[in-house]
């Protein structure tokens, strides 16, 4: 059932990433001869005007085949004016960055889509005193909700924790609700230090306690549901971002990276976990998809943009033994990252069966 849920989101932003060409193209006055969802051999496909449809038999990617595209493309006469080659460097950076905009474009249409249907949100709840911790030591217990910080109200989870790490180690007046019951303890947070998600090393306040996990739903009207939607999709890119540099950096270790096994597991387990998590795991999905491809690595969209910019810079197109060397370099990086991402994938099932 994984690798159908995988399936989908693939094929889905796959989808979206080649519209964004096509349209582009299109829009341009390029000709597109093939649109495919895949490589490889042809499955079905369907000839409309001059494009043919196609669905191929390789499901890890697609392409969108347009007139004068590639250098020994042939063109006639008639199709000169609709070549891609012949195209603006501007058109042509526009017709490349289509795809990969229109990966996070689909990425914020997700997350305000998310908003607008409701969020699980985490209550205040305690689930666990860590003992020998400020929370313990002031008397705080399993079940207390905790209805306010320092005199201001709170309710959800992400409240509590951002108040604890704005006041740093200042001390804290906690009200809480203990059945029918009101109480408030003080307390002074201690620091811990541990490691993020980027392998930084940081040091924050704590008081030790757990959240019970207990959920509810929150809904926002439109227009704060697109601010929310706009604001989380601006962070998972800067995550992403943020990420691969310290990836380069080698302080996030490269075993983290994950491939289509990896990708297959995750689906399954968010679609298990409801349509939400699901909707949330296939953008963030598009934005991993649209921020690689950006990287100026030739072989991807980014690379070709590299050489349209440059183009544009010095008046005349990068020589062609110069972009030969540059892309069989790109293969070798993009070959090397696949089989990176294959051999984690293996080594995980490996240990998960030990």
């Amino acid at each position: 059932m994984s690798i159908i849920f995988a399936i989908i989101a693939l094929g889905v932003l796959i989808f979206i990433h080649e519209l964004g060409h096509f349209l582009l193209a299109k829009s341009c006055g390029v000709g597109v001869e093939k649109f495919s969802l895949g490589f490889g051999p042809k499955i079905i496909g369907k000839q409309i005007g001059e494009t043919e449809y196609l669905l191929s038999a390789l499901p890890l990617g697609g392409y969108v085949k347009m007139v004068g595209e590639g250098e020994d493309a042939e063109v006639t006469e008639e199709q000169l004016q609709h070549s891609f080659a012949e195209k603006s460097p501007l058109q042509r950076i526009a017709i490349v960055a289509a795809g990969p905009v229109f990966n996070l474009l689909f990425a914020l249409l997700i997350f305000i889509v998310i908003y607008l249907m409701g969020v699980p949100a985490v209550t205040t709840k305690v689930g666990e005193v860590v003992p020998g911790k400020p929370a313990a030591k002031a008397g705080l217990m399993a079940g207390d909700l905790i209805t306010a910080v320092n005199g201001k109200a709170v309710n959800r989870w992400d409240e509590f924790a951002k108040i604890i790490a704005e006041g740093k180690l200042a001390p804290l007046e906690l009200q809480v609700k203990r059945g029918q019951e009101a109480r408030k303890f003080t307390m002074v947070p201690e620091s811990r230090t541990s490691k993020n998600l980027l392998g930084e090393t940081v040091t924050q306040p704590i008081v030790g306690v757990v959240s019970a996990g207990e959920t509810v739903i929150d809904h926002f009207p439109p227009l704060e549901a697109i601010q929310k939607g706009s604001a989380q999709c601006w962070n998972v890119i800067k995550l992403t971002v943020l990420s691969l540099v310290r990836l380069v950096e080698r302080a996030i270790p490269l075993d983290t990276i994950g491939g289509p096994i990896m990708i297959v597991k995750m689906a399954g387990q968010q679609a298990a976990a409801g349509g939400i998590n699901f909707l949330a795991f296939v953008a963030l999905l598009s934005i991993n998809l649209g921020v690689l491809n950006l990287l100026p690595v030739p072989v991807l969209d980014g690379g070709h943009l590299a050489f349209f910019v440059i183009e544009l810079i010095i008046g005349r197109p990068v020589s062609k033994k110069a972009r030969e060397v540059a892309q069989q370099v790109g293969l070798v990086l993009l070959i090397s990252l696949m089989t990176l991402a294959f051999y984690n994938d293996i080594a995980r099932m490996i240990m998960s069966k030990a």
